[in-house]
């Protein structure tokens, strides 16, 4: 019985650690690509993405 529950716990912290990953992949491919201008109170800059 104790080993069962080991191997929930095993599984579910697999399943958390991958949904964490996926979130952040998701995250990332979210950002816009190409160049961006933003002007503000220091002035003008330009970043590559």
């Amino acid at each position: 019985m104790v080993n069962n529950n080991i191997l929930y716990l095993v599984i579910g912290v697999l399943l958390v650690a991958v949904g964490i990953f996926a979130y952040q992949r998701y995250e990332e491919a979210k950002k816009p690509q190409g160049l961006q201008i933003t002007i503000g109170p220091n002035g003008a800059s330009v970043e590559s993405k």
